[in-house]
This record gives C-alpha cells, structure tokens and sequence, in this order.
C-alpha cells in the first residue's frame, strides 16, 4: 500500500513532466498572489488519463484559486482572469477568490486555500497545485490523494449530496474513465 507522501511524489512526478501543465504553472506563479493554486480538472483530469492510459482530456478551464481577505470583489478575480488571457488566450481561466466563497457556499469564512477546497464536490476534485518560491512542485489535498490513485468518485463530507449527484449525471465521467468507481449518494 502506497503512503500519502509516496502518493504525493507520484502526483508530482506526473505533473513535472507534462510541459504543458509546467508552462501553464509557471504562468500562475508568475501572478505573484500568496495562496494562490491550480486545481480541481486541472489535477484530477490528469492523473486519471495517465491512470487509463489516455492522452490529455480536454479540459472546461482552468480554476485558479487564491486567498485574499483584503480584496474580495469579483472585479479583483476578472482582473487576474484578464492578466492570464495575456499570457495565453488559448486557455479558459476561471478564477476565484476563496476568502468569498464562503458566502455562496453558506460557511463560515475559510482561512485558507486548502480549508476551501475541503468543501469541493468531490475528494478526487479537492486538490491543488502550484510551484512554490523555488519552482517547487507543492500539492494540498485535504481528504489526501488515495481517492484520486484509486480512481474512486467519493463526495467530501460537507458537500451537498443533491449537488453531487447533480455532478455526477452531467459529467459522465464513466464514459470517458471507465475504471472509475462511483459513489452513488443515497
């Protein structure tokens, strides 16, 4: 049985060497915002090609997350969305401010990138990355990355059952990963 660090180097060792995701990582550090991750598709997508031997599925965007308190206007994440269309205008950036979620979410104010995520659809979906100050790959995943190797579709334990499901029927995950275990909620 793999260990959450071996886990851990696995994911990074699959990141590190696609040029495309190290580029697009690279474009995101240079934003210079503290808490600042990819996640969501960008990861969970990935690992699970490599996992069925795939190459690349497209992806709907790429979320970009962060934490500021001192600014927390939508106009602040189109601003960023704006900059990151300059760097590269193929990609569709979807950026959001994590210190304002809560609000649409109906929690209490998260501290930080990683407590956001913890309420994401799904633990296999509940997990970032960026390249830290040395051009480090650094991952957080909060319900950890068994669920993301072991190809199972769980639902983290503060989301919305009838959204999850919601998610499941639209995503048709199955059809494109057909290792996939699925949990369906009750």
């Amino acid at each position: 049985m793999q260990t959450a660090k071996d886990l851990e180097s696995r994911l990074i060792e699959i990141v590190s060497n696609d040029s495309w995701m190290m580029e697009i990582l690279a474009i995101v550090k240079a934003l210079s915002l503290d808490d600042c991750w990819i996640g969501a598709g960008f990861v969970r997508n990935k690992v699970w090609d490599e996992l069925h031997g795939k190459n690349r599925t497209p992806l709907n965007d790429i979320d970009v997350i962060y934490h500021n308190t001192a600014n927390t206007s939508r106009e602040a994440d189109l601003q960023i969305e704006s900059q990151l269309k300059k760097e590269n205008s193929q990609l569709n950036w979807s950026v959001k401010n994590q210190a304002r979620m809560h609000l649409r979410n109906g929690h209490q104010a998260y501290k930080n990138c990683e407590e956001a995520i913890s309420f994401w659809p799904e633990t296999a979906t509940a997990i970032a990355i960026h390249l830290n100050t040395e051009n480090e790959l650094v991952c957080i995943s909060p319900h950890g990355l068994e669920d993301l190797f072991e190809l199972k579709v769980i639902p983290t334990p503060s989301f919305s059952l009838a959204t999850y499901q919601s998610r499941i029927e639209s995503k048709n995950w199955s059809q494109i990963w057909d290792k996939l275990v699925i949990e369906i909620a009750p």
